[in-house]
């Protein structure tokens, strides 16, 4: 008999937490948890008390032998664990709320995981994780880290490259589209095989088929599409998906539709601020319910929040994991010639096979033409973008935000470079270690 999981989630007192632990119990007798650790910093305290309570509360309801333990020990948590879970957020809200609104003022995208935004988040967000990743090298060797941290592509591109920790990038993508297609035909969702091809949040669905039958054309005659609560409701031209014959993220809209995004996102700042504060708004009334002592299941308001189904892709993630079955998911994962005219240590977001020693990437029926360039664009950019984070490098920083697509000028790019990193100064210090080493000599 086993004698049950050690889960750890790094990022404990995030909203999407009840989420996780409801699939937990929905799902123990595949994934049989012992114990779960929700792990947060002294600042995010406050909200990890109030998750974990009603955490416990679903647990004590379920009658499952699951033991919650809240705290601030990463180290404790982590260690002789089998499956560490990042849902993490360097800087909380209030730093998302200056990587949106920043780029706005350059008339750029301000958005967290794309563009100027994205590359800061990643710019803070690396060095910590590959900090979390030394634990688990020295504490739980044989965990599987399961990174939805976002940007979750150039994240976990950077835990295979400067890391032995074994590591499987996420992204709630995927799973909405696969559930919209089963509300869409009325059909389960071992029905449905949609091929995913591109980069974490940057990916195109090049065949949908519906129990063995083609339907993406008929999705795209219909200009059907699946869309975000995070992300303006702009339609795509139906002449551009038919020749381009795949269904792009709603993401893409970004670059694709540029002008009218940048309008929306422009009137949605003067009318309800940044989408940071619209989802600290969210965030209050959540923790608000949370706190109810009689509230013992997830509450329907959480999907509100723009990552619905993020816990629910990572409870799948590890069922499959713990138990080798199999099955197709759409995970971010190192190319390794999957995809041949990206580096081979790139990380691609792909259908893969997973198995008890990991996902196995699927073969890609076809990669149109046209998408090619921007993905190769765009991965050009994470290198950079990881690299800068990494070293602290403003040159190479420099370079990362000049060839991101969405941003139009190299004088646009330095100035809102130097702008944003000094934003986030207490989170980067490498990139002012010359500076602090002058004051230091100075004094």
């Amino acid at each position: 008999m086993s004698k049950g999981l050690k889960v750890a989630v790094i990022g404990g007192g995030s909203s999407y937490t009840p989420e996780l632990v409801e699939g937990f119990i929905r799902y123990y007798h595949d994934l049989p948890i012992r114990e779960l650790w929700l792990v947060d910093i002294e600042e995010g305290l406050h909200k990890l008390n109030i998750v974990g309570e009603l955490a416990k509360r679903m647990v004590k309801a379920s009658g499952l032998p699951i033991t919650i333990h809240l705290t601030t020990n990463r180290r404790e948590a982590i260690k002789d664990a089998d499956y560490v879970s990042t849902q993490m957020r360097v800087g909380m809200l209030e730093v998302r709320s200056v990587d949106e609104r920043i780029p706005l003022q350059y008339g750029v995208i301000g958005q967290e995981t794309t563009g100027p935004g994205g590359m800061m988040k990643a710019l803070r967000t690396i060095p910590v994780l590959l900090e979390i990743c030394r634990d688990i090298e020295e504490l739980a060797p044989q965990a599987w880290l399961l990174n939805f941290t976002n940007p979750a592509g150039m994240v976990t591109e950077a835990i295979h490259k400067y890391s032995k920790v074994r590591s499987i990038g996420l992204c709630n993508a995927p799973i909405g589209l696969i559930k919209w297609l089963t509300a869409h035909y009325q059909v389960e969702a071992d029905r449905i095989y949609a091929e995913f091809v591109g980069l974490n949040h940057l990916h195109w669905v090049t065949r949908i088929d519906v129990d063995g039958q083609p339907k993406l054309t008929e999705l795209l005659e219909q200009r059907e599409q699946y869309a975000a609560a995070n992300v303006p409701q702009q339609g795509w031209d139906a002449d551009f998906l038919l020749s381009l014959q795949a269904l792009p993220s709603y993401y893409l809209k970004y670059f694709y539709m540029t002008p009218q995004m940048l309008q929306d996102q422009l009137l949605s700042f003067e009318n309800e601020g940044s989408r940071a504060q619209v989802v600290q708004q969210v965030e209050q009334e959540l923790f608000q319910l949370y706190r109810d002592p009689e509230l013992k299941e997830k509450p329907k308001q959480l999907e509100q929040r723009g990552g619905a189904y993020y816990s629910e892709a990572a409870v799948n993630l590890m069922r499959s994991l713990h138990n080798g079955t199999g099955d197709i998911q759409t995970l971010n994962v190192p190319n390794r010639g999957t995809i041949d005219f990206l580096p081979h240590d790139a990380c691609i977001e792909v259908n893969c096979i997973v198995t008890q020693n990991g996902p196995l990437p699927i073969q890609l029926s076809t990669v149109p033409e046209p998408i090619k360039g921007l993905m190769h664009a765009v991965k050009t950019y994470e290198q950079l973008t990881i690299q800068a984070a990494m070293t602290g490098d403003r040159q190479v920083a420099l370079q990362a935000m000049v060839h991101h697509p969405l941003v139009p000028s190299i004088a646009i790019a330095k100035d809102m470079l130097d702008e944003m990193l000094e934003a986030n100064r207490a989170y980067l210090p490498l990139f002012f270690q010359k500076e602090n080493i002058a004051v230091a000599e100075t004094i």
